[in-house]
C-alpha cells in the first residue's frame, strides 16, 4: 500500500503511514508535556515524518489528505498533539472516514471531558470505533512526573474517562510505557482491567 498524496509542505504533513495504518496529524497542541514525547526529546519527527504544523488544518484540508479510507486497517487520529482538543474537526473528519468505509481509532490522553467540561463520549461514539488512552503511570505522583499535565486533577479525570468510555465505545484500550522510571506495568494493567478496558504495553522510544 502506498502513502496518500498528502500536503507537500514539509511542516504541514497531515497524514502519514506506519505499517497498514494511516495516521492523521490534526494538531500539535497538547494538554500534557510528557518527558518521553519525541517532540520534547528530539524534535517533531516520527520515523521519517516531520510532523510540525505551521497552522491548524481545517477539516476540509485533513479530508483532502485521506485517500480511500476503507483501504487501511485503521485511520488513527494521533500526530504530535491531543486530537480531542479539536473536537469539532475530529468529529467531522471521523464521520467522513466512516462514510468511506474506514475504521477510526483515536489516540488520546483521556482528558477530553475535563477540557470540554462535559461528557463528549456520546459524540465520539457516533463516528469512532476505538479509543487508545494513554495511562502511562499507576499512580498520580508518577503521572505528574512523567506526563506534566497542564490541568489540575488530570490523573483522576483520565481514570474516570477510562471507566466511562466502554459504556459508549466497544473497543477501549489503556496503554503504558515500559521503561519509564518507577512505572509498574503490571499495576497499570490492573488499573485498566478494573475499569473494564483492555491494556497494551508499549516500549519507550518505539513508535507505532
Amino acid at each position: 500500500m502506498t502513502a496518500p498524496n498528502i500536503d507537500s509542505r514539509a511542516r504541514d504533513r497531515l497524514s502519514y503511514v506506519i505499517g497498514d495504518r494511516l495516521y492523521l496529524n490534526i494538531t500539535d497542541r497538547c494538554t500534557l508535556r510528557c518527558t518521553f514525547c519525541p517532540k520534547h526529546r528530539a524534535g517533531p519527527r516520527v520515523h521519517d515524518y516531520h510532523l510540525g504544523l505551521s497552522q491548524m488544518p481545517s477539516a476540509e484540508e485533513i479530508i483532502n489528505a485521506i485517500e480511500r479510507p476503507g483501504d487501511w486497517t485503521e485511520v488513527v487520529f494521533c500526530g504530535f498533539g491531543e486530537p480531542t482538543l479539536r473536537l469539532k474537526v475530529l468529529l467531522a473528519v471521523a464521520q467522513h472516514i466512516r462514510e468511506g468505509g474506514g475504521r477510526v481509532r483515536v489516540n488520546t490522553d483521556g482528558l477530553a471531558n475535563r477540557v470540554h467540561k462535559r461528557n463528549v463520549l456520546p459524540e465520539l461514539a457516533q463516528c469512532v470505533d476505538a479509543l487508545s488512552v494513554s495511562m502511562n503511570a499507576h499512580n498520580a505522583a508518577l503521572y505528574e512526573q512523567h506526563c506534566r499535565p497542564a490541568m489540575r486533577d488530570s490523573w483522576p479525570a483520565m481514570l474516570d474517562f477510562l471507566a466511562l468510555a466502554p459504556t459508549y465505545i466497544k473497543s477501549v484500550t489503556a496503554t503504558a510505557i515500559d521503561g519509564l522510571a518507577g512505572v509498574d506495568i503490571d499495576a497499570c494493567e490492573r488499573l485498566a482491567r478494573a475499569r473494564g478496558v483492555g491494556f497494551r504495553r508499549r516500549v519507550l522510544d518505539v513508535v507505532g
